[in-house]
Formats: structure tokens, C-alpha cells, sequence
């Protein structure tokens, strides 16, 4: 039988498309996606008070409030825009295209600005003063061995609880933990934190969704927990066979000290595969 692909069979017979693909639907009246949807709930009366399309045609990938000013903050998927909707007026306005690897994680500084990342793994900033989108000249924190920055988009971030900075989690492959400081200089000084998950032989492939980090929060201890996958690796992990192929584990992570403490171990019986 001769090879195909999904986009020969869309173009021969796209009745009997299977799938949905946002791309190949786009102008298409009944399979396009109507949009990601912007629901107001009363959660004293268990009341639905009005809902709206947040973003037309498109999944909204992140969300972030800006409770003193009344907005929303929205990342698009899979155009990677930013978009501003105004909670007031329920207006949305279309800043800008960012990247084309969708960040999941958006968050504000003390002067109400508006943070994320480009998919060449450079801090993005929304400025309200200037109503611009500015990228940052340095580069977020990486392997310097063998990636370029390049995929290092934000996975997860939390807040510290003083409010003075914040800390991240990049996508997969090989995540690394960083603390972002952004009410200091031009641009924030970025502390690269080290890689969230074990060391591996970068010579042998691996499933990229095995080495994957994210779940960052802060307790009430006043530590940062976070879920980082682990794996048996005859060089760096060699766990037993009556162990798990793959598990996750629930670190915490002293911020004064930096220190890493295992905190739970989670073990799935399937390899874990984690979709961004």
C-alpha cells in the first residue's frame, strides 16, 4: 500500500475528514472552531452572569488578571497572539503575534506590566504605558551545551509570596528552573536555577515528553513545590527493576538556601507523556 499523509486525504476527501486541525478548519464554516470562551460565574448563587468569545477561532492558551485595573490578559493558541479584553467594556483588542511555540504562563510586576516568553526563549513584555510589546536582549536560562534558547518557552511560574519575583519552569526537553526578577533594572535579572530533572546521556535519544517539569506553587511553609519527571538511565538513574520506568517526584525547594528536598514519589504504569 502507498504512503500517505493526513493532508493528502483532507485534500481527496474532506468529508470524511477524522480529526479536527484548527489550520486545515480555519475558513471552514461548519468544522472551524467558534473560539475560546469567556464564562462570568457567581459562585455564591451558582449563576452563569454573561459569557463571550474571548478569542475568535482560537484556544486561549493562558490567562492572567489584572484585578486593579479590570483585565484580561490572553495568549492565543495556535496563532501565539496577545490579546488585551477589557472587563469593563467587554472588549477585546489584538495586540500582537509573539512567537509561533505558545508560552503557558503569563504574569504581572508591581508597575502592571505583563511578562511571557517568545519561542526563541527571550523575556516578552506588554508595557500599558506604551501600549508596545518589547523583547528582552538576553536569552532565559538554557543548557549552554547543546540548545540555543530556542523551545525555552515558560511552562509554569509562580509568584514569590513577597511579590518580588517570580519562579519558572521552560517546556521540555531538559526544563530548567530559573527566579526572575522583574521590578529590578531594564530588564529583569534572570538566575538560572539549574536543570529541573536528572542529568541524561545527550547522545542517546530520548522521548522528549519523558524529561518534563511543571506544577511550580508555593506552600504555606513558604517553599516552592514542583513535579519533575524521573527515569531509569543506566548512567544517571539506574533504579531497579522493581521500580517504575517512569515516575514523578514532588520536589520542594528552600528559597533562601536553594536546597532541593524529595518530597513524594508518583509512579504511573504508562511512560509519561506530557502534552504542552
Amino acid at each position: 500500500m502507498a504512503c500517505c499523509t493526513w493532508r493528502h486525504i483532507f485534500q481527496a476527501r474532506p468529508s470524511i475528514c477524522p480529526v479536527y486541525s484548527p489550520w486545515y478548519s480555519w475558513h471552514d464554516t461548519k468544522r472551524c472552531f467558534r473560539g475560546s470562551a469567556l464564562l462570568a460565574f457567581d459562585t455564591r448563587t451558582d449563576r452563569v452572569l454573561w459569557w463571550d468569545t474571548l478569542i475568535p477561532k482560537e484556544g486561549c492558551r493562558c490567562l492572567l488578571h489584572d484585578e486593579e485595573r479590570g483585565l484580561l490578559y490572553a495568549m492565543s493558541y495556535p496563532r501565539d497572539h496577545f490579546i488585551i479584553y477589557d472587563l469593563g467594556s467587554r472588549k477585546r483588542r489584538d495586540v500582537g503575534r509573539i512567537s509561533s511555540i505558545n508560552p503557558q504562563a503569563l504574569f504581572l510586576d508591581k508597575r502592571h506590566r505583563v511578562w511571557t516568553s517568545s519561542d526563541y526563549g527571550r523575556l516578552v513584555r506588554y508595557a500599558p504605558e506604551t501600549d508596545r510589546l518589547e523583547i528582552s536582549p538576553g536569552l532565559l536560562a538554557h543548557d549552554l551545551n547543546y540548545q540555543t534558547g530556542w523551545h525555552s518557552v515558560f511552562y509554569d511560574v509562580a509568584p514569590s509570596p513577597d511579590g518580588e519575583c517570580v519562579y519558572a519552569s521552560t517546556w521540555c526537553p531538559n526544563p530548567r528552573l530559573m527566579r526572575i526578577w522583574p521590578n529590578e533594572g531594564e530588564w529583569p535579572r534572570v538566575e538560572d536555577l539549574g536543570p529541573a530533572t536528572q542529568l541524561r546521556d545527550t547522545s542517546f535519544p530520548i522521548d522528549m515528553y519523558r524529561d518534563h517539569c511543571g506544577g511550580l506553587t508555593f506552600g504555606g511553609d513558604g517553599n516552592l513545590y514542583y513535579v519533575a519527571s524521573r527515569w531509569r538511565d543506566s548512567k544517571y538513574n539506574p533504579t531497579p527493576e522493581s521500580r517504575k520506568q517512569n515516575e514523578g517526584v514532588v520536589w520542594r525547594l528552600d528559597p533562601q538556601t536553594l536546597k532541593r528536598e524529595e518530597v513524594a514519589r508518583l509512579e504511573h504504569h504508562l511512560p509519561i507523556r506530557m502534552w504542552g
